[in-house]
């Protein structure tokens, strides 16, 4: 079971994709940031979030965790809107 409580099948693939890898990260903590993210917002990601979206899908998960924690600067190409957003999802303050 992923914890998704989001139906996939109103989803593109690229979409659907995104959603999986959401939630199964090997990290369970990153695979509720990201799973619960995706859940809610999936859907309504325009093309350029889900890019960036799909590229924090590729960054190790110890090193996503910091970032989200804010025990580690987030480097400035995923310092973005949508990360930001990610971050105040979680309840971590953004600086």
């Amino acid at each position: 079971m992923t914890g998704s409580t989001r139906s996939s099948a109103d989803l593109d693939p690229r979409r659907r994709r995104a959603l999986v890898r959401a939630w199964r990260r090997g990290m369970r903590e990153m695979d509720l940031v990201l799973g619960a993210f995706a859940d809610a917002h999936i859907g309504s990601l325009s093309d350029e979030e889900l890019s960036q979206f799909e590229a924090l899908l590729e960054v190790p998960d110890t090193d996503l965790l910091s970032w989200v924690t804010g025990q580690a600067k987030v480097p400035e190409s995923f310092d973005t809107q949508l990360f930001r957003r990610i971050r105040a999802a979680c309840g971590t303050p953004t600086a």
